[in-house]
C-alpha cells in the first residue's frame, strides 16, 4: 500500500504501516530501550487503564483513502492513502471525573523547545478545552538528556502569545523547567503524569 503525506511525499514504513503524531526518536536512551515518547505514554496509559486509575487513549491519526482495490468481494486492499493533519491533540480521556486532553512532543534541541512543533489549531483546541473546564497540558521531552516535563496550557499560551507578538519562536529549557513540572522516568508507569496532575489539581483525595 502506498501512503503519502499531505505534501505528496511518500511514507515508507520498515515493517508495517504505522501512524504517529508524536515525533519519534529511537536513540537507545534510558537503558537502551529505544522507546519513543509515544510508546512510553501508551504503556503508561495501559498501566492506568489496567489498574482502573484512568481511561486515556491516543487518538488515531486521520487518513484519507484515495485508491482501493477489491481483489475479492469479501476483501478490500488500500493501495494509496494520505495522512491528514490532526485537528486536535494526541491524547484524551477521563480521570476522576475530569476531562483530560494533552499533546506530546519531543525535540533534539538541547537548550530550547521550538514552538513550530505545535499548530495553531492545536493551540486553539487546548484553549477551548480550558474554557470548558477540562484539564489540558503538553508533555515535552528533551531527547538528548531524556528529560520529560508537563507544561500546563496556560503557560504554553503565554509563550505562544510572546511568539505572535514578535518574540522568541521557542521556549528556553530553563523556562520549561520553571513553568512546568519534571516527570521522573520510572518503570510502571514509565511516565507518571497522573501523579503530577494529582499534585497540581488536588485530585489525590
Amino acid at each position: 500500500m502506498m501512503v503519502n503525506y499531505p505534501n505528496g511525499r511518500r511514507y515508507v514504513a520498515a515493517k508495517a504501516f504505522q501512524v504517529s503524531t508524536v515525533k519519534s526518536i529511537k536513540n537507545g536512551s534510558y537503558g537502551n530501550r529505544g522507546m519513543t515518547l509515544e510508546e512510553d505514554l501508551n504503556d503508561s496509559n495501559l498501566y492506568y487503564l489496567s489498574r482502573g486509575i484512568a481511561v486515556i487513549h491516543k487518538k488515531p491519526t486521520p487518513i484519507q483513502i484515495v485508491q482501493v482495490d477489491y481483489p475479492k468481494r469479501s476483501a478490500a486492499v488500500i493501495r494509496e492513502a494520505y495522512f491528514k493533519q490532526a485537528s486536535t491533540t494526541d491524547y484524551n480521556g477521563v480521570y476522576k471525573g475530569k476531562y483530560i486532553d494533552f499533546e506530546a512532543k519531543e525535540t533534539k534541541n538541547t537548550t530550547s523547545f521550538p514552538l513550530k512543533n505545535f499548530h495553531d489549531h492545536q493551540i486553539r483546541h487546548m484553549e477551548a478545552v480550558l474554557k470548558h473546564g477540562g484539564i489540558s497540558f503538553v508533555i515535552l521531552r528533551f531527547a538528548s538528556s531524556d528529560e520529560v516535563f508537563l507544561l500546563e496550557v496556560p503557560h504554553l499560551l503565554k509563550f505562544w502569545s510572546r511568539m505572535e507578538q514578535g518574540g522568541r519562536k521557542s521556549i528556553r529549557k530553563e523556562e520549561v523547567a520553571e513553568a512546568g513540572r519534571r516527570i521522573q522516568i520510572g518503570y510502571q508507569p514509565r511516565i507518571d503524569y497522573i501523579k503530577i496532575l494529582d499534585d497540581l489539581y488536588n485530585l489525590s483525595t
